[in-house]
């Protein structure tokens, strides 16, 4: 096993995710779509380094009730629902009911929380880089890259800092290409190859996309002529 972290924190693992992504960089139409919540500083590094617009895809693990850390599927916009199986494990269904009704409620709440009333960016023939700060299960991460697989993308790009080499590979049906530097085995958990891995909070979340949205905007809006400088003034 590897005897210390890959990265120091989320942002240092959005940089060097980046370099690996670099023959994305100024292209027209790239679009990277971070999950929230410790994906969003990841996807930050990411869109600045490419220069691409930054966004957010919500996407709620369910967990498996009494054991909350082990997923049993997720769900994403768009009503998308994706299942791990479960050897010898049966969960009734009043209980999946309930887990269900109590992430769909968390997932209408963070993306009215993070969008601030505005609208998701378009996503049809775009280049889609689908960014978090690492895999485990991959649950999560596939039900988010089937979602924006039914928004017709032009290509899909799965990108995160370190995983679960089985779950990185497993995304292949789902994407066109799958960018995981690190790939430790055993992997046994994502926060050992982070040196700071606080959990993220909405107001993180939210300062972070504002101000990517905010820079993009500037690098993209031409620049005002003398005179209507002088107009606004």
């Amino acid at each position: 096993m590897r005897a210390r972290p890959y990265y120091s924190d989320r942002h240092d693992a959005g940089r060097q995710l980046a370099e690996q992504l670099d023959h994305y960089k100024d292209l027209p139409h790239v679009l990277v779509l971070a999950l929230p919540r410790g994906g969003v500083a990841v996807g930050y590094e990411v869109a600045q380094a490419l220069h691409a617009p930054l966004d957010v895809f919500v996407v709620r693990k369910l967990g498996l009730p009494g054991h909350e850390e082990y997923a049993m599927g997720a769900i994403a916009s768009g009503g998308i629902r994706v299942m791990n199986p479960l050897p010898g494990i049966t969960v009734p269904p009043e209980a999946l009911a309930a887990v269900l009704a109590k992430e769909q409620t968390e997932l209408i709440r963070r993306e009215q929380l993070y969008r601030a009333q505005r609208p998701p960016i378009h996503i049809a023939g775009r280049t889609v880089i689908l960014v978090d700060d690492g895999l485990a299960t991959g649950a999560t991460m596939r039900a988010a890259a089937v979602a924006v697989r039914q928004q017709h993308p032009s290509r899909l790009v799965v990108a995160v800092p370190v995983g679960a080499r089985d779950s990185c590979q497993s995304l292949s049906d789902v994407a066109d290409e799958i960018v995981c530097p690190a790939m430790p085995e055993p992997f046994h958990a994502l926060s050992l190859w982070y040196d700071f891995m606080p959990q993220s909070s909405d107001d993180e979340v939210r300062t972070l996309l504002q101000k990517a949205w905010r820079e993009h905007l500037s690098k993209t809006q031409p620049a005002a002529t003398p005179a209507a400088r002088s107009a606004r003034h």
